[in-house]
């Protein structure tokens, strides 16, 4: 059975195909189109569908249109109701539920051949579950799902038996931690649906002194659910211009909202945990990106284990959707890997170097051709196997630095044109990270933030956040040989058995999917190296 799942409506559209309940292939639409998450989350854009991503997941299974049994759509017009009788605040959500209704007809004509009939609405919150427990290493688990909203809710709780998903318990809108947040994010000046984790790391450097007024607005009920209203934020601190300054109280409301929004997660979880009896914990959503919260319900809401799905904003309900009409007939596998989206033989990839005329070397051994590249404070720009499902670098596409040198962080932060509070993250050996690393191990996908060892901080200080935590990556040598061995080749150099990982891109742009965005990239940042594949071009030479 060949099922192609479709995220469209809001934001982060994408792509994502199963066959006979194997995961082949998944992607973002903003890897091919360019644009950062796709398009903005606005009624006027939900008739934009991932055409390019979709026709990608069928080309890499050798699939046409018309060999589908189905294509899952990740949102239901059926359930939901106007927007003023769910309490929000926006007059052309009609327009959006219209959208969603041709939606059989819209993709029919951007995939010639496809029966419009093949086309299955899912529930949003269903589509976010089921690409958490259903999909997850663990066959029985809890599931917890938070975001913005779906058709008219924003949360979703359930157990998986046998990787089969029930549903107990949804919360209505308009209470939404996810939305509480986004307000947050625009009045500190981000951009909303966008650049939620920015608030995250600048709560680290407040202290939640506004949290009691907080709660009379965002807090859990004595029900399993919560509520979360809007603030009036600006009775508290005034709003942050876009690309202004920020000050001390800004980062406490940051710190403040941020302790609510744990503080309800926990008493989520807990709930979900005594109903359940489960001892994993699946999360889904966009909520479940914020990598400080999923840390403390791992401490503290009594499952053993916590499972974060790494593309749990709405790029991941495309494979929920999937997973969720295809688990109906086959049984699923679970999901092997992150990476999920493009990639190129070394000819290919030689092909496009000899194309674009830019001098390489093909060293016999990258790994280490990169580690001393590293070792000597250079910048690496790295370029391996099939891209990320998800907003993660996860040693795909990734910007490489020495985690020893303080200044690499402002130095990184420069390269890529972002905030100087935002932090790097630090990529480690599995077997090496509890010697280091305090938290969730092991922690693949960068989802959890890790208390740094005190004999460490001082050794890795590019990699420290404010608070002494670090969002780390653990690596696998049986699954990423070549990235073990250039974490080896580092620390053989310097001692260091860590290397600085964050994505390869620059500040509102997409993450590097292609070798002609890698190429782009490496034209117009100061990286000292481009590992291509096999192949590394070294700046001195490409611009000499």
């Amino acid at each position: 059975m060949h099922v192609l799942g479709i995220n469209a409506l809001f934001h982060d559209p994408a792509a994502a195909l199963i066959t006979d309940g194997r995961i082949v292939a998944a992607a973002e639409e903003e890897r091919f189109s360019r644009r950062k998450h796709g398009k903005r989350p606005v009624p006027f854009s939900a008739w934009e569908l991932p055409e390019q991503s979709a026709r990608w997941c069928l080309e890499q299974a050798g699939l046409t249109p018309s060999d589908l049994d189905a294509v899952a759509y990740s949102y239901d017009p059926a359930l939901a109701r106007p927007a003023d009788q769910m309490g929000l605040d926006d007059p052309w959500d009609h327009l959006r539920q219209e959208y969603a209704r041709q939606a059989p007809g819209f993709l029919a004509e951007a995939l010639p051949g496809l029966d419009p009939a093949k086309v299955r609405f899912v529930p949003h919150h269903v589509a976010h579950a089921a690409s958490a427990g259903p999909v997850s290493p663990y066959p029985d688990c809890a599931v917890l799902v938070l975001d913005g909203r779906g058709e008219c809710g924003s949360h979703l709780a359930g157990r998986c038996t046998n990787r089969e998903l029930t549903v107990l318990g949804t919360q209505r809108l308009p209470d939404s931690l996810g939305l509480f947040y986004e307000d947050l994010t625009q009045h500190l000046g981000f951009l909303r649906s966008s650049d939620e984790f920015k608030v995250m790391a600048l709560a680290s450097y407040g202290t939640p002194r506004y949290a009691d007024r907080l709660r009379e607005y965002v807090h859990a009920d004595d029900e399993g659910g919560f509520r979360a209203r809007p603030v009036p934020w600006a009775d508290l601190v005034p709003p942050r211009p876009a690309g202004g300054a920020w000050t001390q109280a800004h980062a406490d409301l940051a710190a403040s909202a941020q302790h609510c929004l744990e503080e309800t997660l926990l008493a989520l979880a807990r709930a979900l945990h005594e109903r359940t009896g489960e001892d994993a914990l699946t999360l889904a959503g966009g909520v479940a990106l914020n990598c400080v919260a999923n840390t403390r319900l791992w401490r503290e809401s009594g499952f053993r284990h916590v499972w974060v799905q790494p593309a749990a904003g709405d790029a991941g309900t495309a494979l929920g959707a999937a997973a969720h009409v295809a688990g109906q007939k086959d049984t699923l596998e679970p999901m092997p890997t992150a990476a999920l989206g493009r990639g190129w033989s070394d000819a290919e990839l030689r092909a496009w170097l000899e194309r674009a005329a830019v001098p390489y070397e093909e060293p016999a051994d990258i790994a280490e051709t990169a580690a001393e590249a590293l070792a000597d404070d250079g910048i690496v720009a790295w370029f391996q196997g099939r891209s990320e499902y998800g907003p993660r670098a996860l040693g795909h596409r990734s910007l490489l630095a020495h985690p020893g040198k303080a200044e690499n962080l402002e130095r990184l932060n420069a390269v890529k044109g972002r905030e100087e509070f935002r932090p790097v993250a630090p990529m480690v050996l599995a077997e090496r990270a509890g010697e280091i690393f305090d938290g969730p191990l092991p922690s693949p996908h960068m989802l959890f933030v890790h208390d740094v060892a005190a004999e460490w901080r001082a050794r890795i200080p590019a990699v420290v956040h404010v608070d002494g935590t670090a969002r780390i990556q653990t690596v696998d040598r049986t699954q990423e040989p070549l990235v073990a061995r250039m974490i080896e080749g580092f620390e053989r150099r310097t001692g260091l058995p860590v290397v600085v990982n964050t994505s390869l891109n620059t500040a509102g742009r997409p993450m590097v999917d292609d070798p002609r965005d890698a190429l782009e990239c490496f034209g117009s940042a100061p990286v000292d190296l481009l590992v291509l594949g096999p192949f590394a071009i070294r700046r001195g030479k490409a611009f000499a």
